[in-house]
């Protein structure tokens, strides 16, 4: 089976190295000829993960994102949530039929508030049987330097998921299976969201003694949104589900306490007193939580869980509360 990976930012490198070093070739759409070039002579990535080499003789590296389609089984999505509408709508609809679709995008498509399931069920009539997720807890920074990872893939078909979740299992790589694709989904968009709440209360100066209480909070306003939505968008809701488990919990915890989490380093900027414009120029890389936080605040008018932190983190980003106030309000109501 020939993997395919779109994107070549930090993410889609780390998933390159790892079906790579687990000995599969693959093609890889990398948009600016330059970089192939120096991926072909230097063999990393000059712009993410320098530290990841690889063999060239196992990258099929194609500008054309058609060729890539053309020539792989499954694709891997690794682009930002933001720019996903317009890379699949750059190539022949019909181009993606017949193709699994492995989902390693970490937010919902802004405009729409969809995740890229429905996006692609509505644009190109995919079954969700041939839709997969690969999610963390996992930061690029440590695939490249090979420290051992876990890496969760979700789909329907337990067959299908578990040979796809074999592809990428490596040495430092372990892969853990489950059925819950809506919910994975949306934790990975919710937790970029409180990553960003973590960052920007660490700029506030607030002790880690605050962040344990914040965290804490965050993930069961993050249970309460996903069982409402797993209730509203599953035709068969998946039951007994652990929402303390890697995917879940872990991805939350890794993402609010880590260095490497650009989501947290975004709020710290914003913490320690930067517009959230000056912010985006410095940090030069898309923190998914900004859009995340707007499209998961318009969808809760509809779902209506109780989300005060998530409510508070838009408010700082879209309606200029000040973070300071922001945080005033959050502390009184942590329990």
């Amino acid at each position: 089976m020939q993997f395919g990976i779109i994107g070549s930012g930090s993410w889609a490198t780390a998933l390159a190295k790892i079906l790579t070093d687990n000995g599969n070739s693959i093609y890889w759409w990398v948009r600016n000829p330059d970089t192939i070039q120096y991926l072909q002579k230097r063999r990393h990535n000059p712009h993410y993960l320098s530290g990841a080499y690889f063999n060239p003789n196992q990258l099929h590296l194609h500008k054309e994102l058609s060729d890539v389609i053309d020539a792989a089984d499954v694709l891997v999505i690794a682009v930002p949530s933001a720019y996903v509408a317009e890379t699949i709508t750059s190539v022949a609809i019909h181009k993606w039929s017949g193709k699994k679709i492995m989902s390693a995008v970490k937010g919902v498509l802004p405009g729409s508030n969809q995740l890229l399931n429905d996006y692609l069920q509505e644009t190109i009539g995919l079954d969700l049987e041939n839709y997969f997720t690969i999610l963390g807890p996992c930061h690029a920074e440590e695939v490249a330097a090979e420290k051992l990872s876990y890496l969760t893939f979700s789909g329907i078909d337990e067959q299908a998921t578990s040979f796809l979740a074999g592809s990428f299992k490596t040495e430092y790589i372990n892969t853990i299976i489950n059925s819950d694709i809506i919910g994975v989904q949306y934790a990975a968009v919710l937790k970029n969201i409180y990553a960003l709440g973590a960052g920007i209360a660490h700029g506030l100066e607030y002790g880690d003694n605050f962040q344990s209480v914040y965290i804490a909070a965050a993930a069961d306003e993050m249970v309460s949104f996903l069982k409402k939505i797993n209730d509203s968008k599953q035709s068969a809701p998946c039951s007994g589900l652990n929402y303390a488990a890697s995917v879940y919990l872990g991805d939350l915890l890794v993402t609010c306490y880590s260095l490497y989490s650009r989501n947290r380093t975004f709020g710290n900027m914003l913490g320690k007193g930067y517009s959230v414009k000056a912010a985006q120029l410095e940090l030069n890389m898309v923190a998914e939580g900004y859009n995340a936080s707007k499209c998961v605040f318009l969808m809760n008018q509809q779902i209506g869980a109780h989300m005060p932190i998530a409510a508070t983190i838009y408010q700082i980003l879209w309606e200029q509360l000040l973070p300071a106030d922001g945080f005033a309000f959050i502390e009184k109501n942590l329990q």
